[in-house]
Protein backbone atom coordinates (compact mmCIF):
# COMPACT_ATOMS: atom_id res chain seq x y z
CA UNK A 1 0.00 0.00 0.00
CA UNK A 2 1.25 3.47 -0.87
CA UNK A 3 1.79 5.82 2.02
CA UNK A 4 -0.62 8.62 1.01
CA UNK A 5 0.87 11.13 3.43
CA UNK A 6 4.32 10.60 1.97
CA UNK A 7 2.95 10.86 -1.59
CA UNK A 8 1.11 14.09 -0.75
CA UNK A 9 4.23 15.59 0.80
CA UNK A 10 6.25 14.85 -2.32
CA UNK A 11 3.80 16.85 -4.44
CA UNK A 12 4.34 20.06 -2.49
CA UNK A 13 6.74 22.47 -4.17
CA UNK A 14 10.07 22.97 -2.46
CA UNK A 15 9.18 26.64 -1.88
CA UNK A 16 5.98 25.87 0.05
CA UNK A 17 7.29 27.93 3.01
CA UNK A 18 7.73 30.98 0.77
CA UNK A 19 10.66 32.87 -0.69
CA UNK A 20 12.26 36.22 -0.03
CA UNK A 21 12.59 38.81 -2.78
CA UNK A 22 13.15 42.56 -2.94
CA UNK A 23 13.86 44.32 -6.22
CA UNK A 24 17.17 46.14 -5.85
CA UNK A 25 16.67 48.00 -9.15
CA UNK A 26 20.02 46.74 -10.40
CA UNK A 27 18.84 46.13 -13.97
CA UNK A 28 20.46 42.68 -14.11
CA UNK A 29 17.21 40.97 -15.11
CA UNK A 30 17.05 43.25 -18.16
CA UNK A 31 20.66 43.11 -19.23
CA UNK A 32 23.06 40.96 -21.32
CA UNK A 33 25.50 39.46 -21.97
CA UNK A 34 23.51 37.01 -24.10
CA UNK A 35 20.51 37.47 -26.32
CA UNK A 36 17.22 36.68 -24.65
CA UNK A 37 13.52 36.97 -25.15
CA UNK A 38 10.95 39.24 -23.58
CA UNK A 39 7.63 37.94 -24.82
CA UNK A 40 4.67 40.28 -25.15
CA UNK A 41 1.05 39.76 -26.17
CA UNK A 42 -0.96 42.01 -28.46
CA UNK A 43 -2.57 43.92 -25.58
CA UNK A 44 0.82 44.62 -23.99
CA UNK A 45 2.26 45.76 -27.33
CA UNK A 46 -0.63 48.20 -27.76
CA UNK A 47 -0.12 49.58 -24.24
CA UNK A 48 3.64 49.97 -24.75
CA UNK A 49 3.04 51.79 -28.04
CA UNK A 50 0.55 54.08 -26.32
CA UNK A 51 3.03 54.79 -23.54
CA UNK A 52 5.56 55.90 -26.16
CA UNK A 53 3.00 57.89 -28.13
CA UNK A 54 3.37 55.88 -31.34
CA UNK A 55 1.14 53.50 -33.25
CA UNK A 56 1.22 49.80 -32.51
CA UNK A 57 2.56 49.17 -36.02
CA UNK A 58 5.40 51.64 -35.43
CA UNK A 59 6.15 50.00 -32.10
CA UNK A 60 6.23 46.53 -33.64
CA UNK A 61 8.51 47.72 -36.43
CA UNK A 62 10.95 49.55 -34.16
CA UNK A 63 11.04 47.43 -31.01
CA UNK A 64 10.02 43.83 -31.69
CA UNK A 65 11.03 40.70 -33.55
CA UNK A 66 9.18 37.48 -34.32
CA UNK A 67 10.52 34.22 -32.89
CA UNK A 68 8.62 30.96 -33.35
CA UNK A 69 5.42 32.88 -34.24
CA UNK A 70 5.62 34.88 -30.99
CA UNK A 71 6.58 38.53 -30.46
CA UNK A 72 9.63 39.46 -28.40
CA UNK A 73 11.13 42.84 -27.59
CA UNK A 74 14.49 43.45 -29.22
CA UNK A 75 17.80 44.05 -27.45
CA UNK A 76 20.38 46.74 -27.87
CA UNK A 77 22.72 45.14 -30.43
CA UNK A 78 25.90 46.20 -28.61
CA UNK A 79 25.03 45.37 -25.01
CA UNK A 80 22.28 42.74 -25.48
CA UNK A 81 20.30 44.65 -22.84
CA UNK A 82 16.57 45.12 -23.26
CA UNK A 83 15.97 47.98 -25.65
CA UNK A 84 14.03 49.80 -22.92
CA UNK A 85 16.70 49.56 -20.21
CA UNK A 86 18.10 53.03 -19.61
CA UNK A 87 20.82 52.96 -16.97
CA UNK A 88 19.17 50.73 -14.39
CA UNK A 89 15.61 51.87 -15.09
CA UNK A 90 12.94 50.59 -17.43
CA UNK A 91 11.70 53.20 -19.89
CA UNK A 92 8.26 51.51 -20.04
CA UNK A 93 8.04 50.30 -16.44
CA UNK A 94 4.35 50.96 -15.84
CA UNK A 95 3.40 48.99 -18.99
CA UNK A 96 6.21 46.42 -18.92
CA UNK A 97 5.25 42.94 -20.14
CA UNK A 98 3.95 40.23 -17.85
CA UNK A 99 7.24 38.36 -18.19
CA UNK A 100 9.02 41.27 -16.52
CA UNK A 101 6.33 41.64 -13.86
CA UNK A 102 6.60 38.03 -12.72
CA UNK A 103 10.40 37.99 -12.18
CA UNK A 104 11.88 36.12 -10.29
CA UNK A 105 8.94 33.76 -9.82
CA UNK A 106 9.44 32.04 -13.17
CA UNK A 107 9.08 28.27 -13.57
CA UNK A 108 12.73 28.04 -14.62
CA UNK A 109 13.78 29.63 -11.31
CA UNK A 110 11.36 27.60 -9.19
CA UNK A 111 12.17 24.11 -10.46
CA UNK A 112 14.38 23.28 -7.49
CA UNK A 113 16.47 25.08 -4.86
CA UNK A 114 19.50 24.93 -7.15
CA UNK A 115 17.60 26.80 -9.88
CA UNK A 116 16.64 29.48 -7.36
CA UNK A 117 20.28 29.64 -6.26
CA UNK A 118 21.44 30.08 -9.85
CA UNK A 119 18.97 32.96 -10.32
CA UNK A 120 20.22 34.53 -7.09
CA UNK A 121 23.75 34.62 -8.48
CA UNK A 122 22.53 37.21 -11.03
CA UNK A 123 19.86 38.91 -8.95
CA UNK A 124 20.92 40.50 -5.65
CA UNK A 125 17.27 40.86 -4.58
CA UNK A 126 16.64 37.12 -4.39
CA UNK A 127 16.74 35.87 -0.78
CA UNK A 128 16.43 39.44 0.52
CA UNK A 129 13.55 41.57 1.64
CA UNK A 130 10.00 40.54 2.20
CA UNK A 131 8.79 36.98 2.37
CA UNK A 132 6.34 36.04 -0.38
CA UNK A 133 4.16 33.19 0.83
CA UNK A 134 3.36 30.23 -1.39
CA UNK A 135 -0.04 31.59 -2.48
CA UNK A 136 1.48 34.94 -3.47
CA UNK A 137 4.22 33.21 -5.46
CA UNK A 138 1.67 31.06 -7.26
CA UNK A 139 -0.51 34.06 -8.03
CA UNK A 140 2.49 35.92 -9.52
CA UNK A 141 3.90 32.85 -11.28
CA UNK A 142 0.66 31.99 -13.02
CA UNK A 143 -0.45 35.54 -13.82
CA UNK A 144 -1.13 36.10 -17.51
CA UNK A 145 -3.20 39.30 -17.45
CA UNK A 146 -2.18 42.24 -15.28
CA UNK A 147 -4.13 45.04 -16.97
CA UNK A 148 -7.69 46.21 -16.48
CA UNK A 149 -9.98 45.93 -19.48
Amino acid sequence: MVNLRKAAMKKQPWYIAGLHFECMQCGNCCSGPAEGYVWACDKELAMMAGELGITEQQFRSLYTRIEDDEVSLIEDQKTKNCIFLSGKCCGIYKVRPNQCRTWPFWDVNLGCPEDWGWASSRCPGINRGRLYNFDEIEMIRTNRKWWDD
